[in-house]
Protein backbone atom coordinates (compact mmCIF):
# COMPACT_ATOMS: atom_id res chain seq x y z
CA UNK A 1 0.00 0.00 0.00
CA UNK A 2 1.33 3.47 -0.97
CA UNK A 3 2.26 5.64 1.77
CA UNK A 4 0.26 9.03 2.48
CA UNK A 5 2.02 11.89 1.51
CA UNK A 6 2.74 15.07 3.52
CA UNK A 7 4.01 18.27 2.13
CA UNK A 8 5.53 20.20 5.00
CA UNK A 9 7.56 23.42 4.62
CA UNK A 10 11.51 22.90 5.77
CA UNK A 11 12.52 24.03 9.55
CA UNK A 12 15.39 21.38 10.64
CA UNK A 13 18.86 21.37 9.64
CA UNK A 14 18.02 17.53 8.54
CA UNK A 15 15.20 18.65 6.32
CA UNK A 16 17.70 20.89 5.24
CA UNK A 17 20.18 18.21 4.14
CA UNK A 18 17.08 16.33 3.08
CA UNK A 19 16.70 19.07 0.63
CA UNK A 20 19.93 19.30 -0.94
CA UNK A 21 20.50 15.31 -1.14
CA UNK A 22 17.27 14.64 -3.25
CA UNK A 23 18.76 14.77 -6.55
CA UNK A 24 22.23 13.35 -6.17
CA UNK A 25 19.29 10.39 -5.63
CA UNK A 26 17.15 10.97 -8.19
CA UNK A 27 19.91 11.68 -10.65
CA UNK A 28 21.78 8.74 -10.23
CA UNK A 29 23.07 7.04 -13.46
CA UNK A 30 22.14 10.34 -15.41
CA UNK A 31 25.24 10.75 -17.52
CA UNK A 32 23.89 13.93 -18.27
CA UNK A 33 23.07 14.90 -15.30
CA UNK A 34 25.72 18.02 -13.46
CA UNK A 35 25.95 17.18 -9.80
CA UNK A 36 27.37 20.22 -8.43
CA UNK A 37 29.12 19.95 -4.70
CA UNK A 38 26.41 19.79 -1.84
CA UNK A 39 28.42 22.06 -0.51
CA UNK A 40 27.79 24.62 -3.11
CA UNK A 41 24.44 23.21 -3.49
CA UNK A 42 23.42 23.97 0.01
CA UNK A 43 24.96 27.67 -0.32
CA UNK A 44 22.53 28.75 -2.96
CA UNK A 45 19.17 28.20 -0.81
CA UNK A 46 20.88 29.35 2.47
CA UNK A 47 20.17 33.24 3.23
CA UNK A 48 23.19 33.71 4.89
CA UNK A 49 25.52 32.97 2.45
CA UNK A 50 23.60 34.10 -1.33
CA UNK A 51 22.81 37.58 -1.19
CA UNK A 52 20.13 37.24 -3.86
CA UNK A 53 18.20 36.95 -0.65
CA UNK A 54 18.94 40.50 0.62
CA UNK A 55 16.08 41.50 -1.46
CA UNK A 56 13.99 37.53 -2.10
CA UNK A 57 12.31 35.92 0.22
CA UNK A 58 11.71 31.81 0.05
CA UNK A 59 10.18 29.15 1.85
CA UNK A 60 11.43 25.17 1.16
CA UNK A 61 9.10 22.31 1.32
CA UNK A 62 9.60 18.95 0.81
CA UNK A 63 7.26 16.11 0.24
CA UNK A 64 7.53 12.82 1.90
CA UNK A 65 5.74 9.52 1.57
CA UNK A 66 6.44 7.88 5.20
CA UNK A 67 9.94 8.71 5.74
CA UNK A 68 11.07 8.71 2.31
CA UNK A 69 11.79 11.97 0.73
CA UNK A 70 9.62 12.28 -3.21
CA UNK A 71 10.13 15.95 -3.93
CA UNK A 72 11.16 19.58 -2.71
CA UNK A 73 10.16 22.68 -4.49
CA UNK A 74 11.16 26.31 -3.47
CA UNK A 75 8.86 29.05 -2.86
CA UNK A 76 10.22 32.86 -3.71
CA UNK A 77 9.10 36.44 -4.16
CA UNK A 78 11.75 38.08 -5.96
CA UNK A 79 10.88 42.02 -3.88
CA UNK A 80 13.65 43.61 -6.81
CA UNK A 81 12.08 41.92 -9.89
CA UNK A 82 8.49 42.98 -8.70
CA UNK A 83 9.61 46.69 -8.36
CA UNK A 84 11.05 47.18 -11.74
CA UNK A 85 8.82 45.10 -13.61
CA UNK A 86 5.46 46.77 -11.78
CA UNK A 87 3.86 43.09 -11.13
CA UNK A 88 3.22 40.81 -8.50
CA UNK A 89 4.78 37.80 -10.05
CA UNK A 90 6.06 34.76 -7.36
CA UNK A 91 8.13 31.92 -8.54
CA UNK A 92 8.64 28.60 -7.50
CA UNK A 93 12.18 27.00 -7.81
CA UNK A 94 14.85 23.72 -7.41
CA UNK A 95 11.78 21.48 -8.49
CA UNK A 96 13.06 18.00 -7.99
CA UNK A 97 10.31 15.17 -8.47
CA UNK A 98 9.95 11.52 -8.58
CA UNK A 99 6.94 9.66 -11.21
CA UNK A 100 4.72 10.85 -8.29
CA UNK A 101 1.51 13.63 -9.65
CA UNK A 102 0.34 13.85 -6.42
CA UNK A 103 3.44 14.72 -4.48
CA UNK A 104 4.28 17.28 -7.75
CA UNK A 105 0.33 18.57 -7.11
CA UNK A 106 0.92 18.74 -3.58
CA UNK A 107 4.49 20.45 -3.89
CA UNK A 108 3.03 22.96 -6.10
CA UNK A 109 -0.38 23.60 -4.39
CA UNK A 110 1.86 24.51 -1.55
CA UNK A 111 3.97 27.24 -3.88
CA UNK A 112 0.73 28.62 -4.64
CA UNK A 113 -0.91 29.01 -1.37
CA UNK A 114 2.28 30.52 -0.20
CA UNK A 115 3.15 33.27 -2.85
CA UNK A 116 -1.00 34.15 -2.78
CA UNK A 117 -0.49 34.78 1.01
CA UNK A 118 1.71 37.50 -0.07
CA UNK A 119 0.20 39.20 -2.90
CA UNK A 120 1.28 37.20 -5.77
CA UNK A 121 -1.09 36.96 -8.97
CA UNK A 122 1.30 34.02 -10.66
CA UNK A 123 3.46 31.66 -9.98
CA UNK A 124 6.62 31.20 -12.75
CA UNK A 125 9.17 29.26 -12.72
CA UNK A 126 11.40 27.40 -12.28
CA UNK A 127 14.05 29.51 -11.31
CA UNK A 128 17.42 28.42 -9.20
CA UNK A 129 16.56 30.68 -7.41
CA UNK A 130 16.60 33.48 -10.46
CA UNK A 131 16.76 34.24 -14.22
CA UNK A 132 20.51 35.27 -13.62
CA UNK A 133 21.05 31.52 -12.09
CA UNK A 134 19.30 28.38 -13.53
CA UNK A 135 16.41 29.00 -15.48
CA UNK A 136 13.77 26.82 -17.02
CA UNK A 137 12.45 23.58 -17.60
CA UNK A 138 15.15 21.26 -19.91
CA UNK A 139 12.03 19.97 -22.62
CA UNK A 140 14.29 19.44 -25.61
CA UNK A 141 17.60 17.91 -26.08
CA UNK A 142 17.42 15.54 -22.57
CA UNK A 143 20.48 13.24 -24.74
CA UNK A 144 23.49 15.84 -24.30
CA UNK A 145 25.20 16.75 -21.11
CA UNK A 146 24.19 19.74 -19.17
CA UNK A 147 26.83 22.60 -18.97
CA UNK A 148 27.93 24.64 -16.19
CA UNK A 149 25.28 26.51 -14.91
CA UNK A 150 22.62 24.86 -16.63
CA UNK A 151 20.19 22.86 -15.20
CA UNK A 152 18.72 19.41 -16.26
CA UNK A 153 15.83 16.89 -15.58
CA UNK A 154 14.26 14.35 -16.69
CA UNK A 155 11.41 14.47 -19.30
CA UNK A 156 8.77 13.93 -16.95
CA UNK A 157 8.97 16.52 -14.64
CA UNK A 158 7.29 18.61 -17.53
CA UNK A 159 4.18 16.36 -17.08
CA UNK A 160 4.01 17.06 -13.50
CA UNK A 161 4.16 20.71 -14.06
CA UNK A 162 1.82 21.00 -16.96
CA UNK A 163 -0.52 18.48 -14.95
CA UNK A 164 -1.07 21.22 -12.53
CA UNK A 165 -1.81 23.60 -14.79
CA UNK A 166 1.39 25.62 -15.30
CA UNK A 167 1.80 26.99 -19.19
CA UNK A 168 4.40 27.78 -21.17
CA UNK A 169 5.44 31.08 -20.65
CA UNK A 170 8.61 31.95 -22.87
CA UNK A 171 11.60 29.00 -24.30
CA UNK A 172 15.16 29.61 -23.51
CA UNK A 173 17.27 28.10 -26.43
CA UNK A 174 21.09 26.89 -25.87
CA UNK A 175 23.22 27.15 -29.29
CA UNK A 176 26.05 24.93 -29.66
CA UNK A 177 28.96 24.89 -32.07
CA UNK A 178 31.76 22.58 -33.05
CA UNK A 179 35.43 22.72 -34.09
CA UNK A 180 34.98 23.62 -37.62
CA UNK A 181 36.04 27.13 -36.73
CA UNK A 182 35.23 30.87 -37.25
CA UNK A 183 33.17 31.18 -40.56
CA UNK A 184 36.00 33.31 -42.84
CA UNK A 185 32.97 35.68 -43.03
CA UNK A 186 32.98 36.30 -39.99
CA UNK A 187 36.76 36.99 -39.79
CA UNK A 188 36.40 39.26 -42.28
CA UNK A 189 33.59 40.95 -40.55
CA UNK A 190 35.20 40.95 -37.27
CA UNK A 191 38.15 42.65 -39.23
CA UNK A 192 35.73 45.52 -40.85
CA UNK A 193 34.59 46.35 -37.42
CA UNK A 194 37.86 47.16 -35.92
CA UNK A 195 39.23 49.19 -38.20
CA UNK A 196 35.48 50.86 -39.26
CA UNK A 197 35.11 51.69 -35.47
CA UNK A 198 38.23 51.65 -34.40
CA UNK A 199 37.34 48.93 -31.56
CA UNK A 200 40.26 47.29 -29.63
CA UNK A 201 39.96 43.66 -27.84
CA UNK A 202 41.74 42.90 -24.71
CA UNK A 203 41.59 40.02 -22.36
CA UNK A 204 40.63 40.30 -18.59
CA UNK A 205 43.38 41.53 -16.53
CA UNK A 206 43.10 39.64 -13.07
CA UNK A 207 45.55 41.57 -11.63
CA UNK A 208 42.57 44.04 -11.77
CA UNK A 209 39.76 41.78 -11.11
CA UNK A 210 37.91 43.85 -8.76
CA UNK A 211 37.85 46.71 -11.56
CA UNK A 212 37.03 44.19 -13.90
CA UNK A 213 33.92 42.47 -12.41
CA UNK A 214 32.89 46.33 -12.56
CA UNK A 215 33.18 46.51 -16.01
CA UNK A 216 31.44 43.01 -16.57
CA UNK A 217 28.49 44.40 -14.12
CA UNK A 218 27.73 48.00 -15.98
CA UNK A 219 27.70 46.11 -19.71
CA UNK A 220 26.03 43.04 -18.69
CA UNK A 221 23.19 45.34 -16.58
CA UNK A 222 23.24 47.72 -19.72
CA UNK A 223 23.38 45.07 -22.60
CA UNK A 224 20.35 43.30 -20.78
CA UNK A 225 18.05 45.63 -19.26
CA UNK A 226 15.20 44.83 -21.98
CA UNK A 227 14.85 41.29 -21.96
CA UNK A 228 12.05 39.63 -20.34
CA UNK A 229 11.74 39.13 -16.58
CA UNK A 230 15.67 40.92 -16.81
CA UNK A 231 16.54 41.72 -13.16
CA UNK A 232 20.42 43.56 -12.69
CA UNK A 233 22.91 42.14 -10.41
CA UNK A 234 23.44 43.90 -7.13
CA UNK A 235 26.34 44.58 -6.34
CA UNK A 236 26.89 42.14 -4.05
CA UNK A 237 25.03 39.66 -5.65
CA UNK A 238 27.91 39.99 -8.94
CA UNK A 239 30.31 39.87 -6.49
CA UNK A 240 29.36 36.82 -4.63
CA UNK A 241 29.39 35.46 -8.43
CA UNK A 242 32.84 36.72 -9.62
CA UNK A 243 34.04 35.17 -6.44
CA UNK A 244 32.91 31.88 -7.32
CA UNK A 245 33.83 31.73 -11.12
CA UNK A 246 37.37 33.33 -10.44
CA UNK A 247 39.55 29.75 -10.05
CA UNK A 248 38.23 29.04 -13.58
CA UNK A 249 38.63 32.08 -15.30
CA UNK A 250 40.85 31.71 -18.17
CA UNK A 251 41.46 35.72 -19.46
CA UNK A 252 42.26 34.21 -22.69
CA UNK A 253 38.40 33.60 -22.62
CA UNK A 254 37.05 36.69 -20.93
CA UNK A 255 37.17 39.59 -23.18
CA UNK A 256 36.49 43.02 -23.48
CA UNK A 257 35.47 45.31 -26.64
CA UNK A 258 36.68 49.25 -26.12
CA UNK A 259 36.83 51.93 -27.99
CA UNK A 260 38.80 55.01 -26.74
CA UNK A 261 39.99 52.99 -23.77
CA UNK A 262 36.25 52.52 -23.06
CA UNK A 263 34.29 49.36 -22.45
CA UNK A 264 31.29 48.92 -25.09
CA UNK A 265 31.13 45.35 -24.88
CA UNK A 266 32.05 41.96 -23.24
CA UNK A 267 32.14 38.22 -23.48
CA UNK A 268 32.98 35.78 -21.00
CA UNK A 269 33.53 32.00 -21.92
CA UNK A 270 34.17 29.30 -19.02
CA UNK A 271 35.41 26.03 -19.27
CA UNK A 272 32.72 23.35 -18.67
CA UNK A 273 33.54 22.20 -15.26
CA UNK A 274 30.68 20.09 -14.66
CA UNK A 275 32.81 17.69 -17.24
CA UNK A 276 35.40 17.13 -13.57
CA UNK A 277 31.94 17.43 -11.31
CA UNK A 278 30.27 14.46 -13.30
CA UNK A 279 33.74 12.54 -12.17
CA UNK A 280 31.85 13.16 -8.16
CA UNK A 281 28.54 12.44 -8.78
CA UNK A 282 27.76 11.78 -5.02
CA UNK A 283 28.69 15.96 -4.61
CA UNK A 284 30.46 15.01 -1.44
CA UNK A 285 33.11 17.47 -0.84
CA UNK A 286 36.12 14.55 0.09
CA UNK A 287 37.46 11.93 -1.47
CA UNK A 288 35.38 13.36 -4.69
CA UNK A 289 36.90 16.99 -4.94
CA UNK A 290 40.25 14.93 -5.80
CA UNK A 291 39.05 13.22 -9.04
CA UNK A 292 37.39 16.50 -10.02
CA UNK A 293 40.28 18.35 -9.64
CA UNK A 294 42.03 15.50 -11.68
CA UNK A 295 39.71 15.58 -14.68
CA UNK A 296 39.36 19.41 -14.61
CA UNK A 297 42.74 19.54 -16.18
CA UNK A 298 41.16 17.84 -19.44
CA UNK A 299 38.37 20.02 -20.16
CA UNK A 300 37.68 20.60 -23.99
CA UNK A 301 34.22 22.30 -23.91
CA UNK A 302 33.44 25.42 -22.77
CA UNK A 303 30.16 27.57 -22.45
CA UNK A 304 29.64 31.35 -23.62
CA UNK A 305 27.98 32.64 -21.08
CA UNK A 306 28.23 36.58 -21.78
CA UNK A 307 28.29 37.84 -25.03
CA UNK A 308 26.52 41.65 -25.17
CA UNK A 309 27.36 45.18 -25.99
CA UNK A 310 26.16 48.38 -24.79
CA UNK A 311 22.87 49.30 -26.15
CA UNK A 312 24.21 52.01 -29.06
CA UNK A 313 26.71 49.44 -29.95
CA UNK A 314 24.05 46.83 -30.82
CA UNK A 315 23.71 45.77 -34.71
CA UNK A 316 27.97 46.74 -35.34
CA UNK A 317 29.58 43.59 -34.90
CA UNK A 318 30.75 43.79 -31.99
CA UNK A 319 29.42 40.72 -30.43
CA UNK A 320 30.82 38.74 -33.98
CA UNK A 321 34.56 40.34 -33.03
CA UNK A 322 34.13 39.28 -29.49
CA UNK A 323 33.09 35.57 -30.25
CA UNK A 324 35.59 35.69 -33.29
CA UNK A 325 38.48 36.37 -31.10
CA UNK A 326 37.29 33.49 -28.00
CA UNK A 327 36.75 31.12 -30.68
CA UNK A 328 40.48 31.40 -31.93
CA UNK A 329 41.66 31.91 -28.32
CA UNK A 330 39.40 28.79 -27.49
CA UNK A 331 40.69 26.56 -30.11
CA UNK A 332 44.61 27.36 -29.53
CA UNK A 333 44.13 25.87 -25.65
CA UNK A 334 42.24 22.62 -26.80
CA UNK A 335 38.88 23.92 -27.02
CA UNK A 336 36.94 21.31 -29.24
CA UNK A 337 32.98 22.54 -28.57
CA UNK A 338 31.22 25.48 -26.81
CA UNK A 339 27.61 26.62 -26.08
CA UNK A 340 26.43 29.92 -25.77
CA UNK A 341 23.02 30.48 -23.89
CA UNK A 342 20.67 30.96 -23.13
CA UNK A 343 19.04 33.52 -25.00
CA UNK A 344 14.74 34.00 -24.85
CA UNK A 345 12.87 33.32 -27.95
CA UNK A 346 11.98 36.46 -28.35
CA UNK A 347 15.36 38.03 -28.68
CA UNK A 348 15.65 37.49 -32.92
CA UNK A 349 19.19 40.06 -33.06
CA UNK A 350 20.74 37.68 -30.52
CA UNK A 351 19.62 34.68 -32.18
CA UNK A 352 20.04 35.61 -35.98
CA UNK A 353 23.85 36.88 -34.72
CA UNK A 354 24.46 33.15 -33.35
CA UNK A 355 23.18 31.49 -36.39
CA UNK A 356 25.95 33.60 -38.47
CA UNK A 357 28.61 32.82 -36.46
CA UNK A 358 28.13 29.22 -36.91
CA UNK A 359 25.97 28.01 -34.03
CA UNK A 360 23.17 26.00 -33.41
CA UNK A 361 19.66 25.26 -31.53
CA UNK A 362 20.11 21.79 -29.23
CA UNK A 363 18.75 22.32 -26.22
CA UNK A 364 15.57 23.96 -25.32
CA UNK A 365 14.54 25.10 -21.92
CA UNK A 366 10.70 26.08 -20.53
CA UNK A 367 9.36 29.11 -18.05
CA UNK A 368 6.30 28.72 -17.02
CA UNK A 369 3.50 30.34 -15.50
CA UNK A 370 0.15 30.20 -13.18
CA UNK A 371 -2.64 32.56 -12.11
CA UNK A 372 -2.39 32.53 -8.48
CA UNK A 373 -4.45 35.21 -7.62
Amino acid sequence: MTEPLAVQPVRAGADRRAFVALPYRLHAGDPCWGPMLRRDAAALIDPRRNPFYEHADQELFLARRGRAVVGRVAAIVNRRHNEIHADRVGFFGFFECERDPEAATGLLAAVEGWLRDRGCDAMRGPVNPSMNDEAGLLVEGFETPAVLMMPHNPPHYADLLEAHGLRRVRDLYAYQTWEHGVPPRLIEGARRVQQRYGVRVRSMDLRRFAAEVENIKRLYNAAWERNWGFVPFTDREMDHLAKQLRPIVDPALALFAEVDGQPVGVAVALPDFNVALRKNPSGRLFPGVLKVLWAARRIDRVRVIILGALPEWHRRGVDALLYARIWENGRARGVRWGEAGWVLEDNHPMRNALVRMGFEVYKTYRVYEKRVG
